[in-house]
This record gives structure tokens, C-alpha cells and sequence, in this order.
């Protein structure tokens, strides 16, 4: 998985990496228990304090993405939560995308439509 970041962005270099970690779990880039990186080894590619890169592996492991152990360090999560009910944090993010996507001109079809597109690259089965 490649992962880029903006460093001249106003989103925290950690949330950058969560997003793109996350994403690349729901479109299969990486697997279910598959091993990431160390922090060390993730910080020097990225070029960032080993600082971020725990952080980040903390929220994700807080979030269910992810399993940590000290001897066998960090997994992608074996299985995911099945959810059918969006947590708030959720909904009050979807809610904000909807706002930003209302205020540019974008209906309510177009909006489904790109949703869809989008949700079709997602390729996380829960087991």
C-alpha cells in the first residue's frame, strides 16, 4: 500500500494516515490480519516522528482497525464490528460531507450516484 502524505495540509499528519490506513482496509489493499509496519520502520519511510505513527496505530487499535501485540506487533483486525447502525460519529461526518456537497451544487441523485461509485472500490467482507 502507498501511503502519501500532505504535510502542507491543515488535517494532523495522523489523522492523514488513519484515513488512508482505514481506506485501504475497505478496499482491500490490506487484509484482514495482515502485518503492518512497526512504527519505527513506518515513521522513516514516511519521514515523520515515530511520535505520529503511534498515535495514529493507537487511534486505529481504539477504533477496532487494527490489533496490537508487543510481540507480534500491529494487525489489520481478523474481523470488524457487523454495525448496521451508523455510530454517531458517523452520521455527524456523513452529515457534514452532505452540507459541503449540497453547498457546491450537488443533488441529492448525483450525490448517490458518487456514493455508490465510491462504495462499489470497497472491497471488506465481513466474514
Amino acid at each position: 500500500m502507498v501511503i502519501s502524505l500532505q504535510l502542507d495540509s491543515d488535517t494532523p499528519l495522523y489523522e492523514q494516515l488513519r484515513n488512508q490506513i482505514v481506506i485501504g482496509i475497505a478496499t482491500g489493499e490490506l487484509a484482514p490480519q495482515e502485518k503492518l509496519p512497526t512504527v519505527r520502520q513506518l515513521a522513516e519511510e514516511l519521514g515523520i516522528n515515530t511520535m505520529t505513527v503511534n498515535k495514529t496505530y493507537s487511534l486505529l487499535k481504539q477504533e477496532g482497525y487494527i490489533v496490537i501485540d508487543r510481540r507480534h506487533g500491529a494487525k489489520v483486525s481478523p474481523v470488524m464490528q457487523d454495525n448496521p447502525v451508523p455510530s454517531p460519529e458517523l452520521a455527524d461526518k456523513l452529515q457534514l460531507i452532505i452540507a459541503q456537497a449540497a453547498i457546491q451544487g450537488i443533488n441529492e441523485s448525483r450525490f448517490q450516484t458518487l456514493c455508490s461509485q465510491i462504495f462499489s472500490k470497497m472491497t471488506y467482507q465481513h466474514p
